[in-house]
């Protein structure tokens, strides 16, 4: 009987050891799909986030847990047990928590740097993000190791383990993009992270020599108090959404009088609304597209129809709204976090105006049997305008939606003097729209990153020079043709079409070249 019930316990206790591996594998897993995660918005205010930056964030990541999972089968084979298991755990809440300390310390580095935007996407996260990834990599192998000396079931054992940690990847996904990083913000969920970690090594390490733990709880404390020195648990986003980490800041220095504030959205800034003078347009791309409306449409420029594809600052509609009382303006913004931070300290009244908080092609598409007199495209992801509103069929969506005598206007970030995207939009563009331009206050004589505007239209086509009616005294010019006659030839620039849309490959000097910092 005796003989029996030992049996029997150490039946349960292996099967209990067996569930703690497997829900440890679990969560190391998901909190490493975390900090993947966390990565993009981490770095969101220094270098933007676009398909380099999560390029980055993938490749080291999975190189780390390459690494890490070579290194844990080593260790198993080597002897390693349950306080080896509890070592990389802690180790990697050690590492983990220490990136918020090692960003204060890189970040200023690389802004100072010439590196290009990929370059430096690169290095923030070999940095910052290498060493946790190559830690929680041999969680996997080491634990299913010690499985196996549990269970002869080879096949049953190795299957169940990569199973959850794959489930833990996608579960650690879902809750960190739809939920933890929209209501608990970055460094939080770091220092959650960190602490999850280390509470999963505490089972392990309960009969680990003292030494060990003193190590382990001194490295705790310096790296809390030299982050807390450095500032590094401060976040600078006022908000984070879904999409953005969202900063205001002053920007009196930028107009000739009173107080203003611009809006930031990850690292660029998005619009800079004059407190008192709601219809002062201070950038002069967005003072662009107004002149180009009034220049098209003249004495007719009071009482138009306008629809804003991006509302950011809302600095374009704000202004339009106070110049021209009787305008009719809609604005799609995907954000609503955006507009509430718009609103409350930009100094902008969403009351007149007609908001969508939702996708401009979509919103667009549902405004079906509407028309509009004025189509305004200023939406960016990052540096870039979101593909699926560069495109023929987009474009043809926009020349339904306008009026016959309409004007669409957007604005595009491109590197001079051989913008690749601006041909290919222009391009694009001259399929759907009998008159295409673009417009330029000055043409630079050293490449250099510029903002780029283009109007179409079928009415008629505007005189090669335009002179601001209000607001500062500027003026813009009509660089079609000799943007055109330099550079890549036109036809070499791809059609941009739904099915291919390689902006990134047009863009590419923004990033490889210091042009986009």
């Amino acid at each position: 009987m005796d003989v029996d019930q030992d049996a029997h316990s150490e039946r349960g206790s292996r099967r209990l050891r067996l569930a703690i591996y497997g829900a440890i594998v679990f969560l190391s897993a998901a909190l490493l799909m975390v900090l993947e995660l966390v990565a993009a918005r981490l770095l969101a205010p220094y270098v933007g986030v676009s398909l380099y930056t999560w390029t980055s964030i993938i490749g080291v990541v999975l190189a780390g847990l390459s690494l890490g999972s070579w290194l844990g089968g080593v260790w198993a084979d080597r002897g390693g047990g349950d306080q080896a298991a509890g070592m990389a755990l802690a180790l990697a809440g050690l590492l983990s928590l220490a990136v918020l300390l090692l960003l204060t310390v890189v970040a200023p580095l690389l802004q100072a740097s010439e590196l290009s935007l990929l370059s430096a996407s690169f290095l923030y996260v070999l940095t910052l993000f290498f060493l946790p990834a190559v830690s929680l990599g041999v969680i996997t192998p080491l634990l299913t190791t010690l499985a196996l000396r549990l269970d002869e079931r080879q096949g049953h054992v190795v299957g169940r383990m990569h199973a959850l940690g794959a489930l833990g990847s996608i579960v650690g996904t879902f809750v960190a993009g739809y939920w933890l990083i929209q209501y608990l913000g970055t460094r939080v969920i770091v220092v959650g992270t960190s602490g999850m970690l280390f509470l999963l090594a505490l089972p392990f390490l309960m009969r680990a020599r003292r030494r060990i733990l003193v190590v382990l709880a001194a490295g705790v404390v310096a790296v809390l108090g030299l982050t807390q020195a450095r500032h590094g648990f401060d976040n600078p986003c006022d908000r984070e959404s879904q999409y953005y980490c969202i900063r205001i800041v002053d920007a009196s220095d930028s107009v000739p009088f009173g107080r203003a504030r611009a809006m930031v959205l990850d690292h660029l800034v998005h619009g800079i609304n004059h407190d008192s003078e709601p219809a002062m347009l201070v950038s002069p791309y967005m003072h662009a597209m107004s002149a180009l409306v009034a220049e098209h449409f003249g004495a007719r420029n009071t009482a138009l129809r306008y629809f804003f594809a991006g509302g950011g600052a809302y600095t374009q509609p704000r202004a339009v709204q106070a110049a021209f009382p009787d305008a009719q303006v809609t604005v799609a913004e995907l954000d609503p976090v955006v507009t509430d931070l718009a609103v409350a300290r930009l100094f902008v009244d969403v009351g007149p105006m007609r908001v969508r908080h939702m996708d401009a092609r979509m919103a667009l598409r549902a405004l079906e049997g509407e028309h509009f007199d004025v189509i305004v495209g200023d939406v960016f992801h990052d540096v870039a305008v979101p593909f699926h509103l560069t495109t023929q069929e987009f474009f043809e969506l926009v020349k339904r939606r306008l009026t016959g005598d309409g004007i669409y206007v957007m604005n595009v970030v491109d590197a001079s003097p051989d913008p690749l995207l601006v041909k290919s939009l222009v391009k694009t563009l001259g399929t759907v729209f009998r008159h295409v331009d673009v417009w330029l206050e000055e043409v630079p004589r050293e490449p250099r990153r510029l903002t780029y505007v283009l109007s179409a239209s079928d009415a008629r086509r505007l005189p090669p020079k335009i002179d601001a009616q209000r607001g500062f005294r500027r003026s813009w010019i009509r660089v079609t043709q000799p943007l055109l006659a330099e550079g890549t030839p036109l036809a070499e620039a791809p059609m941009l079409e739904d099915d291919y849309v390689p902006v990134d490959r047009l863009t590419a000097p923004l990033v490889t070249t210091p042009l986009g910092l």
